[in-house]
C-alpha cells in the first residue's frame, strides 16, 4: 500500500511526468474536447469511448489511428453523430480490425441512445452498478444496429475484463490529474480498473492479484484489494501498476 501510494503522489505531482503521460496517451484525444471553450458534453463522452475502442496494441499506433479517426468526424464527434454523416463512410481502416463500418456502428448506436437518454453518463446512471451499466450500453448499442453486437464492446456477462471500457469510465468519471471528471452521477468508488497485461503482470508481483487469467473476475479481486486501501477511489492505482 506505502508504495503504492507513493508512486501515485509522485506521479500526481509532477507536471512533467503528467504532461509527458498525456502526449503519449489516448487520454488527450477526450481531453482535447474537454478542453475546447464550444464543446458540448458529447464531444467529450463520444470522444472518450471511440478512442477507448481501439485502445489496444502500441500505443504510438493508437495514437495515430485515433487521429486518423477524429480527423474523419470533423467538425466534432457530436456534430458528426447527430447529422448522421457517418452514413457517408465507407469501409477503410482505422485501427487494426476497426474499420469504417465499425465507426458508423458506435455512431448509430450513440445517436439513439442520445435520442433516449439525452447523454451517455444519464444511460449509465440508469444502472445499478457498473456491469449491469455496460451490459445496458452494449444491448442498446445493438438496439440500434438491427441487434447485431460488436466485437469492440465488450460483454461483462461473459467474463470479460471490459478493459476498454472500464478506462473510458474512468476517464469520465474520476477527477486527476489525468481523468476529467466530467460525470458527476457515478462515483468514483463504484469504478473498476481496466485491466490490461501491464496492470495484471504488476499486480501479481505485488501480491495485490492471485487469479492468473486477465477477466472480470480479475477485475473485482484486484479492485476489491485497491478498495481496502481506498474504498473512495481504488481505481487511482492505476497510475501507479501501470507506470512502474
Amino acid at each position: 500500500m506505502e508504495k503504492l501510494d507513493r508512486w501515485y503522489a509522485e506521479f500526481s505531482r509532477s507536471k512533467s511526468l503528467v504532461s509527458g503521460f498525456i502526449s503519449r496517451d489516448p487520454v488527450q484525444f477526450p481531453l482535447r474536447y474537454a478542453k475546447k471553450r464550444d464543446a458540448e458534453k458529447a464531444d467529450v463522452e463520444i470522444a472518450a469511448f471511440l478512442t477507448a475502442a481501439i485502445a489496444w496494441g502500441r500505443r504510438d499506433l493508437i495514437l495515430r489511428s485515433a487521429e486518423k479517426m477524429f480527423a474523419l468526424m470533423e467538425p466534432g464527434p457530436a456534430a458528426f453523430v447527430m447529422s448522421g454523416n457517418y452514413r457517408k463512410l465507407k469501409n477503410g481502416n482505422i485501427h487494426r480490425t476497426f474499420f469504417e463500418s465499425d465507426l458508423s456502428y458506435f455512431c448509430r448506436g450513440f445517436r439513439q441512445c442520445y435520442a433516449k437518454y439525452g447523454s451517455l453518463e444519464n444511460l449509465f446512471a440508469s444502472a445499478p452498478d457498473i456491469w449491469r451499466r455496460i451490459s445496458l450500453f452494449r444491448q442498446e448499442m445493438a438496439a440500434a444496429n438491427e441487434g447485431r453486437y460488436s466485437k469492440h464492446i465488450a460483454n461483462p456477462d461473459a467474463n470479460s475484463a471490459c478493459k476498454r471500457i472500464n478506462l473510458a469510465l474512468r476517464w469520465l468519471a474520476r477527477k486527476g490529474p489525468v481523468d476529467m471528471g466530467l460525470w458527476k452521477s457515478i462515483k468514483p468508488a463504484d469504478l473498476y480498473i481496466p485491466l490490461d497485461v501491464h496492470v495484471a503482470r504488476n499486480a501479481r508481483k505485488l501480491g495485490l492479484l492471485r487469479r492468473k487469467a486477465n477477466d472480470k473476475k480479475a477485475v473485482i479481486e484486484l479492485t476489491e484489494k485497491l478498495r481496502e486501501f481506498c474504498p473512495e477511489d481504488p481505481v487511482k492505482y492505476d497510475f501507479a501498476l501501470f507506470g512502474i
